[in-house]
């Protein structure tokens, strides 16, 4: 398994050096289909959220390299509520990215399959001070995307990811019922930056 991960690795960076392009994308989303263990007073895990970020991507003709950052203000709360002061979820990760290849992409969309691990941190003030969540996890996610540049340099990409956390334990930071879990999906809209 490591032999193969290695060789996929050296793969994936060789034609990087050769023909390699930095991507930044800037991104506005929304977070839907939300579920989790911790103690959700607002039920407000499961409705959409807005969700902005950004990420970098180094692609070659095939595989890349992506760094995100993500950020889901008002996660555990409801549009009504007023149990929850403030909550958020921040998810930071890298990923393996499997791209069309870019000769036959080069002047339309180009879709591409990613997947990758990273943290989760997770936060949850309530107005009376009980059932804090304030928790950091592992987490994965798997997802893909199209990107389609209208110029040299600018164009738009699409993207759609599930984000699932890890190992989380029992009784850890904050109030759950069994092992600490989060996930969502992520669709987003960004501005694709090339360089």
């Amino acid at each position: 398994m490591r032999i193969g991960v290695i060789a996929l690795t050296l793969l994936a960076l060789g034609p990087v050096k050769a023909a390699a392009e930095w991507q930044i994308k800037p991104f506005l989303g929304v977070t839907f289909r939300g579920s989790t263990t911790f103690v959700d007073v607002e039920d407000g895990v499961g409705n959409p959220h807005i969700s902005f970020g950004v990420s970098t991507l180094l692609v070659g003709e095939i595989f890349g390299l992506e760094a995100d950052f993500g950020q889901a203000p008002g996660f555990f709360q409801a549009g009504e509520g007023r149990l929850v002061k403030q909550s958020n979820v921040t998810t930071l990760s890298g990923s393996f990215v499997v791209a069309l290849p870019r000769r036959l992409a080069e002047y339309g969309l180009r879709p591409y399959f990613v997947g990758g691990a990273g943290m989760m941190r997770v936060r949850s003030d309530h107005q009376l001070g009980v059932l804090q969540v304030a928790d950091t996890l592992p987490a994965l996610h798997i997802g893909g995307g199209v990107t389609g540049f209208l110029t040299d340099r600018f164009g738009l990409n699409w993207d759609v990811r599930r984000f699932h956390s890890t190992g989380g334990t029992a009784g850890g930071r904050g109030v759950s019922f069994g092992r600490e879990q989060v996930s969502f999906w992520r669709a987003q809209m960004a501005l694709a930056i090339r360089y």
